[in-house]
């Protein structure tokens, strides 16, 4: 009888956990792909909606292109988990799977940094994006801030990217130099794994004029005097840009899965404390930082515990490497490859930035995509 395999959620680890089990116990198993969005997008095509290279319709991958031998992909929201009895409520069914892997993300909370829902912009989203790159295209130059408003947000070099982008777009219009760049973040550093990434960040921040705090925070804004709320002052702007406040989503909180805000794994088997059940990707607490390619790589780790367990053999994998691209502006890209569980300690090199790390770049999506979704 084949092993009933249920995954919440289907972004980087939900989609490579399910086609790898297909590649390896396609025969085995019965796996459940749940997810609430009726598209995939890659987290790095918000750029280009922001950058005006491609619209939000166009990033978007339906999930009806997902179609993998012993997968059945169902457009479900999850309303309840019950991990101790391995059981998953949603809108449309119960199930009461064998294995159940938990990869269901995590969400914004717009609403936690006060006056921001209703005065601030943001590119984390897609519409958030496409809204932005309309303000920045409608924008008459003057002081934009964008801050990091809470530990830990997905993709580290996102925000660097983000102020990179605006820098692009106003100098495109003419209006650069009518405009001050301001970047505030709560890390001692843009990229903390790689002094290499965030010397270079630093000094690409620095050639364009625009300036960085770090260890600060922005607690909220006030958009009828449009000024920022520090700790102990404030700070004027005409354009705010912040970073949402994450948080888990609610459903794992209700279940009991969370420890300090996230769902606690064991990080080098992503198993937590009720057996048969594994989580990871954004919604995870490994100690490694919130991107697709380490929820990738966790997928390849938990897809290994599975086939033990379904065949009682096979070898453990190691997790904990992944990649990060970084767009610099002005059709350059860097890179950094990196290893957490490296032996001596995590090592993250650092390379370009370069216009061929940009087609690098393009090239890896276009890899996941035909892998995931045959097109």
């Amino acid at each position: 009888m084949a092993t009933n395999v249920m995954i919440l959620g289907a972004g980087f680890g939900g989609l490579e956990l399910a086609t790898l089990l297909s590649e390896r116990l396609a025969a085995d198993v019965a796996v459940t792909l749940v997810d609430q969005e009726d598209a995939f997008v890659f987290g790095f095509s918000k750029l280009d909606v922001l950058a005006g290279r491609c619209t939000g319709d166009e990033v978007r991958i339906p999930y009806a292109r997902f179609a993998k031998p012993g997968v059945e992909f169902r457009r479900e929201r999850v309303v309840a988990i019950d991990p101790a009895a391995r059981r998953v409520v949603t809108d449309a069914a119960t199930y009461d799977p064998d294995l159940l892997v938990v990869a269901l993300g995590a969400e914004y909370d717009m609403a936690a940094t006060p006056g921001f829902a209703d005065g601030g912009f943001e590119y984390y989203t897609v519409a958030g994006a496409a809204r932005l790159r309309d303000e920045l295209a409608a924008f008459g130059g003057g002081r934009v801030l964008l801050a990091v408003l809470g530990i830990p947000f997905k993709c580290p070099p996102a925000p660097y990217e983000g102020i990179l982008l605006v820098h692009d777009a106003l100098a495109a219009r003419g209006i650069r130099e009518a405009s001050a760049l301001h970047i505030v973040s709560p890390q001692h550093a843009p990229i903390p794994v790689s002094r290499e990434a965030s010397a270079a960040l630093e000094r690409a921040l620095a050639e364009r004029g625009i300036e960085y705090t770090k260890r600060h925070r922005v607690y909220g804004i006030d958009p009828a005097r449009k000024m920022a709320q520090y700790k102990d002052h404030e700070e004027p702007y005409d354009l705010f840009i912040g970073i949402p406040v994450h948080r888990v989503p609610e459903v794992a909180v209700r279940a009991g899965l969370t420890q300090d805000g996230w769902v606690a794994v064991d990080p080098l088997t992503y198993g937590t404390r009720f057996p048969g059940v594994y989580a990871l990707g954004d919604c995870a607490e490994s100690g490694i930082p919130k991107a697709g390619t380490f929820a990738e790589s966790a997928a390849r780790v938990v897809a290994a515990q599975i086939v033990r367990e379904v065949r009682g053999r096979g070898g453990p994998e190691r997790g904990g490497k992944g990649l990060c691209y970084i767009e610099y502006g002005d059709g350059e890209v860097g890179r950094v490859d990196v290893d957490f569980l490296a032996p001596g300690g995590p090592t993250a090199p650092f390379l370009g930035p370069t216009r061929a790390y940009a087609a690098e770049k393009a090239q890896f999506g276009a890899v996941r995509r035909a892998r995931w979704f045959r097109s």
